[in-house]
């Protein structure tokens, strides 16, 4: 675990890795891979552990049996295909709040990765033009 919620550390696939982003969609790992990639890191991408669900209270009767149609009954159900997966580099100096208003990571193209970019509401990285002179869509 890091030092605080900014840079954390987990082990995936039994390689301690600095992670990017937890949650991820297979949309968001198909632009955040190559562009860590193309900025010299290894990406690690693993499923996200399944979120943790309550179990259903079994019914407390003192005196009284429970009946056969009562008891609980496990579900089996096939394994579902991974909808969010986290996503983790290796260097462990990696922290991606770091990368991107330190201005470390390019583009493909050669321009830093601004917020908007890594955020995906822009679909080219811009540097030269501030937040605020932007026209809203």
């Amino acid at each position: 675990m890091g030092i605080n919620q900014n840079h954390l550390f987990e082990d995936l696939d039994g390689i301690k890795c600095a992670i990017v982003e937890k949650n991820a969609s297979q949309d968001r790992i198909d632009f955040l891979k190559p562009l860590l990639e193309f900025n010299r890191f290894k990406v690690m991408v693993v499923p996200s552990p399944p979120s943790k669900t309550a179990v259903p209270p079994v019914p407390a009767s003192n005196d009284a049996p429970v009946p056969a149609e009562a008891a609980l009954v496990v579900k089996e159900e096939a394994p579902k295909i991974p909808s969010t997966f986290t996503i983790g580099v290796t260097d462990v100096g990696f922290n991606p709040t770091n990368a991107i208003f330190g201005r470390l990571l390019k583009t493909m193209d050669g321009q830093v990765v601004t917020l908007a970019y890594w955020q995906q509401k822009d679909k080219v990285s811009d540097p030269e033009t501030p937040y605020y002179e932007k026209k809203k869509h």
